[in-house]
Order: structure tokens, then C-alpha cells, then sequence
């Protein structure tokens, strides 16, 4: 069982590593990570619930039910950021992932005119892409976050970044993404990610951000 155990992670680590298509770099795969957590667990539970004589099949088999369990998921958010990621390809428009959530930050610069929560137009077609691949992937919460820099009051900037959230919740929405999918808010200049101390921070805190997460 040891042996069939160590061959079953050794192949599961090198399928592991796959190569970013976007950036060139050496990566692991999520849904290959969850797959092997999985066919690790399902390999222990199957050799321990067969007998002696089956145990080796035992193994394989649990290893096999516990690949596909694990990788579900994992795989899922996968091929959604790989269509999110080549849909806001020179848009200005940046895609990350952490776990299994898929963050996309839009930055004030290309969606909104200055103090302003009506979308720019030629952003559009930039959310119509994202609507698409929402349409497609229906098995995903959807949270919209609106958020400034500190210029101005508190409660201006509060209510700045809820109407700018609402306006990209209410046009993804409105391009066929499902309402009840979504948490729209704003959050002020409450969650800064840079300082506002200088122009290039406060630039990177004027942002909409709409993070992906698996319903199941």
C-alpha cells in the first residue's frame, strides 16, 4: 500500500506543475492541487476499507473517486479565470486568484470620469466580456466593491463608491448575469491598498472591484 501510495502523490505532483499560458511561468494548478489532495485521501480510505487481498485496488480506486472530488471545484474557477483572463486582456482591467476566489480589479481610470459614477463608454465592451463569462459560470457569488481614495469627505467618498459598485453590478446585471448572484456595496476609502499619501496610491485605491467565489 506504501507503494502504490507514494506513486499515486509522485504522478499527482508532477501533473501538478503546469506552465501559465498568459505569463510563461511554472505554476501549480488548483484544480490539480485539489485533486491530489483528494486522490491522497480517497487512496487511505480505500486500502483501509478493502481487505488484505483487494487492498491494492482498494487504493487506486479511492484515489481515483478522490481525484475527481477534489479537483471539482478547483477546476471550475480554473477554466472561468482562464476565460477571464483572456476576455480583459488589454483592457487595463487585472485578474487574480487567491484560493479559490478570482478578484478582478478595475481601476477608476478606465471605467468612470473623475468624481463621476457613470461608466465611461468605451468600457463597455470590457463588461460585456466579463457579463459573458457569468453568464457561463453560473455557479459563482459575485461580489462588487466600490472603493476611493481619502480626497474629500468621508461620506462623499462613501457614497461615491456605492453608486460606482451599483453601476457595474446593475450593468453586469443587466447584460444577463444573474441578480441574486450578487452582493453590490461600497466601501468608502475604508480598504486602501496603497497610501494615499501619494498620487500613485491614491490612483491604485479609485478602483471597483468584483471578486468570484464557488457556490459549492
Amino acid at each position: 500500500m506504501k507503494k502504490i501510495c507514494l506513486a499515486v502523490v509522485t504522478t499527482l505532483a508532477l501533473s501538478a506543475c503546469t506552465t501559465n499560458p498568459y505569463t510563461g511561468e511554472s505554476q501549480t494548478s488548483k484544480a490539480a492541487v485539489g485533486s491530489g489532495i483528494g486522490a491522497l485521501a480517497g487512496a487511505v480510505i480505500g486500502g483501509i476499507s478493502s481487505g488484505d487481498s483487494d487492498r491494492g485496488k482498494g487504493v487506486l480506486i479511492g484515489a481515483a473517486s478522490g481525484a475527481a472530488l477534489g479537483g471539482g471545484v478547483g477546476y471550475y474557477m480554473d477554466v472561468q479565470e482562464a476565460k477571464l483572463r483572456d476576455q480583459m486582456r488589454g483592457t487595463g482591467v487585472s485578474v487574480s486568484r487567491n484560493g479559490d476566489n478570482i478578484i478582478l480589479n478595475m481601476p477608476s481610470s478606465i471605467t468612470f470620469a473623475v468624481d463621476s459614477a457613470e461608466l465611461s463608454p468605451s468600457f463597455y465592451n470590457t463588461l460585456g466580456g466579463v457579463a459573458m463569462v457569468l453568464k457561463e459560470y453560473e455557479k459563482t457569488w459575485v461580489n462588487v466593491v466600490g472603493h476611493t481614495d481619502n480626497t474629500g469627505s468621508a461620506s462623499h467618498n462613501q457614497g461615491l463608491s456605492e453608486r460606482r459598485a451599483g453601476a457595474v453590478g446593475q450593468f453586469l446585471i443587466g447584460q444577463g448575469a444573474a441578480a441574486n448572484r450578487f452582493n453590490i456595496r461600497g466601501v468608502g476609502f475604508n480598504q486602501p491598498v496603497a497610501s494615499n499619501d501619494s498620487e500613485q496610491g491614491r490612483a491604485q485605491n479609485r478602483r471597483v472591484e468584483i471578486t468570484l467565489s464557488p457556490m459549492a
